[in-house]
This record gives structure tokens, sequence and C-alpha cells, in this order.
């Protein structure tokens, strides 16, 4: 009897399938609109909502570099309720280029919004979950969540071993180096943005990065890994001055 009763999670915590279903109503896919394009719409990450409930974080590579206006191409974040589907217009608040993350706002209802969690408290070996849209339009407006550990707390580059790995990008990023979380599961690009979240608590340690970072410290592979990273969650606080 006592075995079983240690089984039983905490009191207060949810199992991972709880905690996705409260998760999957916070995470929006981000992208583009053209009403004359086909398809009009074009997804390019993951975002979360966070705050108010209409502001939304995700990387800044997933943001476009530019929208053709004269077209009337506008940024704008999808999201499913029910059965219905819904895309709201979105504007960049905030971006910061050396962590990757961006802030924007969205109009209309209010969504349920992501608690950030301490991300000084993660452990390599800790189980953590992630949700977003791995593969883009490919598998439809439905988030997918994957799980895994963190394999590794690590700088976000490492010195070169030859001057021929040097780039601008790799050199920027040597200047300025942070840590970031490398896990033990495969994102894709349209992953990036996804929250990395407590499986218990459903609060965000971190942003699910599968380009930005692996530009930097995979660079000397010839083909791509099943390792992804993210960036912890203390950056997106500095964004939050730009919500008022």
């Amino acid at each position: 009897m006592l075995f079983l009763f240690l089984l039983l999670p905490a009191q207060g915590s949810a199992g991972l399938p709880d905690t996705v279903a409260r998760v999957k109503q916070s995470v929006v896919a981000i992208g583009t609109y053209q009403a004359t394009r086909r398809p009009p719409a074009v997804f390019r990450g993951t975002g979360f909502a966070v705050l108010d409930g209409r502001h939304i974080v995700t990387n800044a590579h997933v943001l476009p570099t530019e929208t053709d206006s004269q077209r009337k191409e506008q940024l704008a974040v999808f999201l499913r309720r029910g059965k219905r589907q819904e895309r709201r217009v979105a504007r960049v608040v905030a971006r910061d280029t050396t962590h990757d993350l961006a802030l924007l706002a969205i109009g209309g209802t209010a969504l349920p919004t992501l608690k950030l969690g301490d991300d000084a408290q993660v452990r390599e070996g800790e189980p953590y979950a992630f949700t977003g849209f791995p593969i883009g339009m490919v598998l439809g407006l439905t988030p997918v969540t994957h799980r895994g550990i963190v394999s590794a707390i690590t700088p976000v580059a490492i010195p070169a071993i030859s001057s021929r790995q040097l780039d601008t990008r790799y050199l920027r990023r040597l200047r300025k180096p942070f840590d970031v979380f490398q896990l033990d599961a495969i994102a894709y690009p349209g992953n990036s943005g996804s929250p990395l979240y407590a499986i218990d608590t459903g609060r965000v340690v971190g942003v699910v990065n599968s380009v930005f970072v692996k530009e930097t410290k995979e660079s000397i592979l010839s083909s791509p890994s099943g390792i992804a990273y993210a960036i912890p969650a203390k950056y997106i606080k500095k964004l939050f001055k730009y919500s008022k």
C-alpha cells in the first residue's frame, strides 16, 4: 500500500495530459496572411500568449523581414477554438535579436496565458515538454507536444576549432555569450517559438529554438542533428516592459 501511495502525483500537481490540455489553449501559430495568395496563410513558427492574453512571445527569426503592404500581406497569429479557426492581425511590440525573442500584440478576446517559471532552477536530467507546430501547415492548425530531458545547460556559442568556422553570426554570439538549454528531443523549424514548460505546472522555463542556436553550435555539422535548444525564459521578462 505504501508503494502505491508513493506512485501518486503530489497534491496540486498535474500529469502531462492535463498540463498539455491547458497549454494548448495558449499556443498559436505565427505567420503571414495575404488574401490573394494561394495558400493565403503561411505558417512560420509558434508562439504563446502571456501577460494580458493579448501579447504573444515567439522567436525573432520567425518574423518576416518585411511584409508586402502593397498586396496587403499582414503579420498574423492563427489559433483554433474548438472546431473554429481564427486569424488575428499582429504587430511587433519588441524584438531582442541577441536572444532571438520577440513580443507581439494582438486584438480580440484575451487568450488563456502561460506563466513564466524560474529557469534558474532548471537542472540537467529533468524532463520538460514543448508544444507547437513542428512542420507548419503540413499538419494543420493542431498543436503537437514533444517531451524530453534537459541534456545540458550549455553556452550558445563555443570557441571555434579553426578560423574557417568563424563567420559574422558566430563572432557576434561569442561576444555576447549566454547559456541555453540543450534538449534530448527533436524540434523542427515550425517549433521555433514553442514554450518549453514544466510537466506538472505548465510554467514556461524556455522558448524552443530550432534555427538560431543550431546555426552557431552545429555549424561544423554537414547534416542536422536530433538535438533541440531553448532560450531561457528570463530573457522574455525583459520584453515585458514594452507591453504598456
